[in-house]
């Protein structure tokens, strides 16, 4: 099957780090569904081209996958599930609501969407689960994402054993915080709190990995791409973390 005819779908392809898969994806000759709730972001990179479907769904809802099934005629090469989580704050605080919302759009996102495609998956075919650094290394300040990518991380090996048999392979990437519009949500909420301008927080958190750096999102696309590649099939139902040196905790 020639990469020209591969589709692959992305949730979450609205967001900074959604439109940088769909740029890279759409380079490397894929044919890209892009999953949105708005698609104005969409709209001028769809411009010129037939491989870029736009999908306007809710990924938390269920009906979202009849409308990604909807824009299918053929094989899917693989899912990128990436909608982001609003930040929520810490844990001592977080409304019990917003961490419910957490894990709805993460893990019952990423359920609804490989329900849309089930049929469409093929040899070699990729479920891709973008998590985070604090799904593994928890923190008192980000309650949403450290909940809400623990749970995904049990899911991504429930599907590696049940799609195994059919060479389909489920896997996590876990990137540490890049500098995006919701980042800086987060930043400015600590920053609120602690009396601190928001380029201060982003130092601090830069500070915190090895490299004293955010993770690029050019990276995160390499990343994605890395998996695509028939030869990370050995990485089934693993994480490939992508932290700057961020992570402590062994293994």
């Amino acid at each position: 099957m020639s990469a020209l005819l591969e589709t692959i779908v992305i949730v979450g392809a609205s967001g900074e780090m959604g439109r940088a898969f769909c740029s890279d994806l759409l380079e490397r000759g894929y044919r890209i569904i892009a999953v949105a709730r708005n698609l104005e972001n969409l709209q001028a990179m769809a411009e010129g081209t037939s491989r870029l479907v736009l999908c306007q769904a809710d990924i938390t809802e269920d009906l979202a996958s009849d409308a990604i099934n909807a824009c299918l005629d053929g094989p899917v090469r693989a899912v990128i599930h990436a909608p982001g989580v609003p930040p929520a704050g810490g844990i001592a605080d977080a409304p019990t609501e917003a961490l419910n919302m957490a894990f709805n759009i993460k893990v019952g996102g990423f359920i609804r969407l490989v329900r849309a495609v089930d049929t469409h998956l093929v040899e070699n075919s990729r479920l891709i689960a973008i998590g985070g650094h604090y799904g593994f290394e928890p923190t008192a300040y980000a309650a949403g994402p450290g909940v809400a990518n623990s749970a995904l991380v049990n899911l991504v090996r429930q599907y590696s054993w049940l799609y195994g048999e059919r060479g389909i392979t489920a896997h996590m990437l876990a990137p540490g915080p890049a500098e995006t519009p919701r980042l800086r949500a987060v930043a400015q909420a600590r920053a609120d709190r602690d009396g601190l301008s928001v380029d201060q927080v982003l130092e601090q958190m830069a500070s915190e990995s090895t490299l004293k750096e955010l993770t690029p999102v050019e990276s995160i696309a390499w990343g994605v791409s890395t998996l695509l590649d028939p030869r990370a099939r050995a990485m089934a139902g693993s994480t490939l973390f992508m932290d700057s040196g961020r992570r402590h905790g062994l293994p």
